[in-house]
């Protein structure tokens, strides 16, 4: 074998060990994070109802996966609703999100009222849009991306944007938790009329059914996950600001509960329901998706119906301790900047 072959292969060998510590080096992948597109998404929420809500948008917050494009309060009280969305982002340093003012009455308050008491909804800096269906329109029209639609209430705000501008469907896709497909409430075996369904029925006929992509949390997946021990104390023990307001709105939440109509106390969460959608949004790795055609029946069920419109389901869990490591993690990591 000659001196000059064995340079050679001696300089390739070099060059490929370089080229491995370039390319698979902390920095290399910190690199590609960086430079990966981000999801372009809208939130639409019944936040201050269930507080899993609230939790649904710091997770929100602190993936570096989405580009929020607007926030839109859903299922009527819409100012009370809007402040909430306000304080939070003011909170988190995002005051370049838009807020949107849903559909209904604006009166009403509800279990998280205390918290934005004294909270003025014209001392936020950012855009706020008194008519968010509208925005929920012009956002997804103006884009030149897809636009995710990530909804974790009931829908009267998508089904009427949907009516104003029916293109937007061709222009977004669906994200929501929403149904019950084979398990209810609590992990039971009979299947349950879905709050975010039953509040709204012809709402969530009208959106699940129309002409885009279509990916659903039912109760399934999303009514099993809780933050308990551990994974808990990190967030109720975090000394991030955003982690801080979530545990506030979360006790004053429960304060406002009927004595004995929930059990959690400071070990524990609620029922993390709208976490999942979030999730969904950039990833199903954890999750089983099925295939399936789901009709959503006058009374609020979500029926698998061969002659309905076929979607991506979460029916079961691959590994749901990996999910709750992965919230407790998002929920005290800092806030993804824009």
């Amino acid at each position: 074998m000659s001196r000059m072959f064995l340079q050679t292969a001696l300089s390739a060998v070099i060059l490929s060990a370089v080229l491995t510590v370039l390319l698979f080096s902390p920095s290399a992948f910190a690199a590609g994070r960086k430079s990966a597109k981000k999801i372009p998404v809208i939130y639409d929420s019944d936040i201050g109802d269930d507080i899993d809500d609230t939790w649904a948008l710091v997770t929100l917050l602190k993936s570096p996966e989405f580009d929020i494009k607007l926030v839109v309060g859903d299922q009527h009280k819409s100012l009370y609703r809007a402040k909430l969305f306000a304080k939070l982002l003011t909170v988190a340093g995002r005051t370049d999100i838009p807020v949107g003012i849903g559909m209904g009455p604006k009166e009403g308050d509800g279990r998280q009222s205390r918290w934005v008491a004294d909270y003025d909804l014209k001392s936020y800096p950012g855009k706020i849009h008194e008519d968010g269906v509208q925005a929920i329109i012009d956002t997804i029209m103006n884009s030149k991306e897809q636009i995710t639609v990530i909804a974790v209430g009931p829908l009267p705000n998508i089904a009427e944007a949907l009516k104003r501008q029916p293109k937007i469907a061709q222009k977004a896709r669906f994200v929501g938790m929403h149904g019950s497909v084979r398990r209810g409430y609590g992990g039971s075996k009979k299947i349950s009329a879905e709050y975010n369904v039953r509040a709204n029925v012809a709402a969530c006929q009208k959106v699940l059914s129309s002409p885009w992509p279509v990916t659903i949390t039912p109760l399934d997946t999303c009514g099993l996950v809780h933050l308990r021990g551990d994974k808990y104390k990190k967030v109720r023990d975090s000394k991030d600001p955003v982690a801080q307001a979530l545990i506030e709105n979360y006790r004053i939440w429960r304060l406002n509960n009927k004595p004995g109509a929930i059990k959690t106390d400071e070990t524990e969460s609620s029922t993390l329901f709208d976490t999942v959608a979030v999730y969904l949004g950039f990833s199903e790795k954890l999750l089983k998706m099925e295939t399936l055609p789901i009709r959503v029946d006058d009374k609020g069920y979500t029926r698998i119906d061969k002659n309905a419109k076929k979607m991506q389901v979460a029916t079961a869990w691959k590994d749901m301790a990996a999910f709750e490591d992965l919230l407790a993690k998002r929920v005290t990591g800092p806030v993804t900047k824009p």
